[in-house]
């Protein structure tokens, strides 16, 4: 899929579908986070055992993120057809 069209799908389905705005409100949540912790020169135990919980949450969120958007593809015909993928 075209990047464009990419954005566009995502940009419709942040206004429309309210399981994906969700989805990436959380995984927006989640990278700030992370880049909070990634700012750190030492990081305990307890917050690596954060960064490494809040990264496979993370993953999972986008991977839902990414059903979402085959579904939506997969039912659209045109532009909105092809291939993926969301950036992290």
């Amino acid at each position: 899929m075209h990047t464009a069209n990419v954005q566009e799908l995502k940009e419709l389905l942040l206004k429309t579908d309210e399981e994906f705005r969700q989805l990436a409100t959380q995984h927006h949540e989640l990278d700030d986070r992370l880049h909070e912790l990634s700012g750190k020169s030492y990081l305990s135990e307890p917050e690596q055992v954060e960064e490494t919980t809040l990264k496979k949450r993370k993953l999972q969120l986008k991977d839902r993120m990414e059903d979402i958007l085959r579904r939506h593809r997969g039912a659209a015909s045109g532009p909105f057809a092809s291939s993926p993928m969301i950036s992290h």
